[in-house]
């Protein structure tokens, strides 16, 4: 399965090598016979000719050994002295040649080791010499010594017989087998020559005698037994000759004879005659043999050579062909599919993407432009190319049919989304008319249920939007401050009494931002809400931070596994595209869309109390700093839209204690004028921007004028809705001829200071007194 993955230039790599390996092993295999019998000829010249006539040599110096230590007379020492001279000629001239460098390239293990040994042997010459020239060995340890020496000579012929060639190294094993049966007839000479020279065959003698004639004659039969008919007919030829048939005569007078007479039946001349004339012509035979091996083998040396040159000359010509041609075939295979593969890659990550972007603006798209036929040829990778041009076509119809399609989702949504704006817009508005109109504390409270209700259903139509990608209507142009715009999300929640709400500081929140915020706050809060136990609050806190302003959301539900909190923090921070499928996290896929379009971070991670804490980080440029004093009228800061009422209003913090419905339950108008109107408690923001309905004043001069700024939002007025009793006639505006530059700044922080602690303390016994009141009207 691993071959099947690895890429098409190895794999024909890979074909070639087995190519070029094939022809390497058919080379070699043919080669090997060439060098194998360049090798046997270079053995044949190195060794086994210096050591033919060595051979002959030893056995002279055995015969002459034999018969020094028989008789001792003048004559026989000076002759065995020039035998051995002769010999030692020779076996240095064989030595010089078998130590060459060829030689031992040449052999093999076993060849080098038969080799050594013929060395040693030899040099077990002059302890044999001395042994026989003090006179301290007899005739049969000296033959059986020499014997050794030979013996070791013959061993090394028959490990270089390694010729490939069956019936030549067969033919050569047998003229081995009857040049070995020849040396058994030599020592068969020098123990009879050695008899003949001390007059007297001993028992010993006549034993040993008896079976080197056995022995010689059974390694001839052996050795002639697989002879060819040609070579089988010589054989009998010169074994049935006139030197043969007078040898066994003799040999058969000798066995005849009784051992314990000691004489012999014949002369040494007698036996010198026909010993030399049958070791001639056993000797002829053999070298006759011999050239016919010689003359064998050129046939097979040319056969070897014409191999080798089909084999290697023209099967590396094949070779290189077939090398050559693979290359140009395999280059130019590369570069159509380089070019298919770079097609393929260009419209996967260039075209279709550009397609399906231009189509999303809703730009038109020629197809025959965008998905031009490339041309690939005629062959298998032609009719691929051709296929790939309609795979081509078709993807890039397909890609503009969904993006079409997605368009038309986006648009389907959008327009979905603005209808249910739209409605919903009018339902608050019905619902503000007839929460005005409503004099009932329980029906005013289920007003405020489904006014709450409402509030949800249009953060739902804008997360329609979100999921469409446009931007929602609800916007602000001027600051908000940070505690009103988490008040706004919280009016968006639906179990919004279980959420605690922590201090959050004098800083406000660039206009741009609100409603995103809000949007993100409210999605974000509620999902702690929603995945908490009932009995449990959610902690909202804000502080500033070197980086921006944090929020923090804490629930203490079961948490998320850390696999979760990393696979959703990677979703948030690079939020996906949107796809209708992926329809599991749409809350989740909102944050995201709403943090990227401000740059905020929002991280979800491990709460201390078990369970989910969510870091919300604006950015510097989102929020600032509210140090300034209460604006003049005509430049005051922006604030959320609320439903206002023609009474003062006093905002109490959200808290499970004392709030009870988004909207506290309006008070009916008591059945007679009070002489001074208590203020009623301040609903929680609302999302929607109403007309506030003036109520109708016991007097008609004393009923409040509401003026409205540039934007439709209603102006605040000091002093408005309070009672003529409690009206300041102090004018509002400073007196401009008052030093303002006297004060110091910790008197100005001072001042703000408590005439914000007298407003918190005004508006907690406003709201007293308005709990009070309706205690005793219920």
């Amino acid at each position: 399965m691993g071959f099947r993955n690895t890429r098409l230039r190895t794999k024909v790599t890979a074909l070639l090598l087995s190519l070029a390996a094939l022809w390497a092993f058919a080379a070699w295999v043919t080669l090997r016979e060439g060098v194998n019998l360049l090798w046997v000829s270079q053995l044949d010249s190195s060794i086994v000719s210096p050591s033919e006539p060595l051979l002959v040599e030893l056995q002279k110096e055995r015969r002459v050994s034999v018969v020094k230590l028989a008789n001792a007379g003048i004559r026989t020492r000076k002759d065995l002295e020039n035998q051995r001279k002769q010999t030692d000629r020779l076996i240095t001239a064989f030595k010089e040649s078998a130590a060459s460098s060829v030689v031992d390239f040449a052999l093999d293990e076993e060849g080098a080791r038969r080799l050594a040994d013929v060395f040693g042997q030899l040099d077990t010459l002059k302890q044999t010499r001395q042994a026989i020239d003090s006179g301290q060995t007899d005739k049969i340890r000296a033959t059986r010594s020499y014997g050794d020496v030979i013996d070791s000579v013959y061993g090394l012929y028959g490990s270089l017989a390694t010729l490939d060639d069956k019936t030549i190294a067969k033919g050569i094993r047998t003229l081995l087998g009857l040049s070995r049966a020849r040396e058994v007839i030599t020592r068969e000479d020098a123990l009879i020559a050695g008899a003949l020279a001390e007059g007297r065959l001993t028992t010993a003698e006549h034993a040993q005698f008896t079976q080197t004639v056995g022995a010689w004659r059974v390694l001839a039969d052996q050795a002639a037994a697989d002879l060819t008919p040609d070579e089988k007919a010589n054989y009998d030829k010169v074994v049935n000759g006139q030197s043969f048939t007078r040898l066994r005569s003799l040999e058969t007078l000798l066995s005849e004879q009784d051992p314990s007479t000691g004489t012999l039946p014949f002369t040494a001349e007698q036996w010198k005659t026909t010993a030399d004339r049958a070791l001639a012509d056993l000797n002829s035979l053999v070298l006759t043999g011999g050239d016919r091996m010689v003359d064998q083998a050129v046939p097979v040396a040319v056969n070897v050579v014409v191999r080798l040159v089909l084999a290697g000359g023209l099967g590396l010509i094949a070779v290189i062909a077939s090398i050559i041609l693979s290359i140009t075939t395999a280059r130019a295979l590369f570069a159509q599919l380089q070019k298919l593969r770079d097609a393929a890659h260009e419209l996967s990550d260039d075209r279709l993407p550009g397609v399906v972007e231009r189509i999303g603006r809703g730009e038109e798209v020629d197809l025959a432009k965008e998905a031009p036929d490339l041309d690939f040829g005629d062959d298998e990778i032609g009719q691929v190319g051709q296929a790939f041009n309609t795979v081509q076509r078709t993807a890039i119809s397909v890609a503009a049919e969904q993006a079409e399609l997605r368009r038309s989702i986006r648009d389907i949504l959008l327009s979905l989304a603005r209808r249910t704006q739209g409605l919903v817009h009018r339902q608050l508005t019905v619902l503000d008319v007839m929460e005005r109109r409503e004099t009932d504390p329980e029906e005013l409270k289920e007003l405020f249920r489904l006014d709450h209700l409402a509030i949800r259903m249009r953060r739902n139509a804008e997360n329609l939007i979100v999921l469409s990608g446009s931007a929602p209507a609800r916007t602000w142009r001027r600051s908000v401050p940070m505690v009103d715009v988490v008040r706004g999300a919280l009016a968006e929640v639906e179990d919004y009494t279980r959420v605690t709400l922590m201090p959050m500081g004098d800083v406000v929140l660039v206009g741009r931002a609100v409603g995103d915020v809000i949007h993100l706050l409210a999605e974000l809060i509620e999902n702690a809400v929603s995945f908490s136990p009932p009995y449990t609050n959610v902690q909202v806190s804000g502080q500033l931070v070197a980086n921006g302003y944090v929020i923090e959301i804490e629930d203490r539900g079961l948490g998320m596994k850390p696999e979760d909190l990393e696979a959703n923090n990677a979703r948030i921070a690079e939020p996906p595209e949107f796809r209708i499928t992926g329809t599991a996290r749409l809350g989740l896929y909102v944050v995201s869309q709403l943090a990227k379009r401000h740059e905020i971070q929002v991280v979800l991670k491990a709460s201390p109390y078990g369970g989910t804490t969510v870091v919300v980080l604006l950015p510097q440029e989102l929020v600032q700093l509210d140090p300034t004093p209460e604006p003049q009228s005509g430049e005051q800061r922006e604030r959320l839209p609320r439903r206002t009422t023609a009474v003062a209003t006093a905002i109490r913090p959200v808290t499970a204690e004392n709030v009870r419905t988004l909207k506290p339950a309006r008070q009916a108008p008591p059945p007679e004028p009070a002489p001074a109107p208590v203020p009623s408690p301040a609903p929680l923001p609302s999302l929607a921007p109403v007309e506030s309905e003036p109520e109708t004043p016991a007097e008609p001069e004393q009923r409040p004028v509401t003026e409205f700024t540039s934007n439709g939002l209603p102006l605040r007025v000091p002093q408005t809705n309070l009672a003529p009793a409690l009206r300041d006639e102090t004018p509002t505006q400073p007196d401009f001829e008052e030093d303002d530059d006297e004060r110091s700044p910790e008197e100005i922080r001072a001042m703000m200071g408590s005439l914000q602690s007298g407003t918190r303390l005004g508006r907690s016994e406003a709201a007293k007194m308005l709990d009070e009141q309706s205690r005793g009207e219920a």
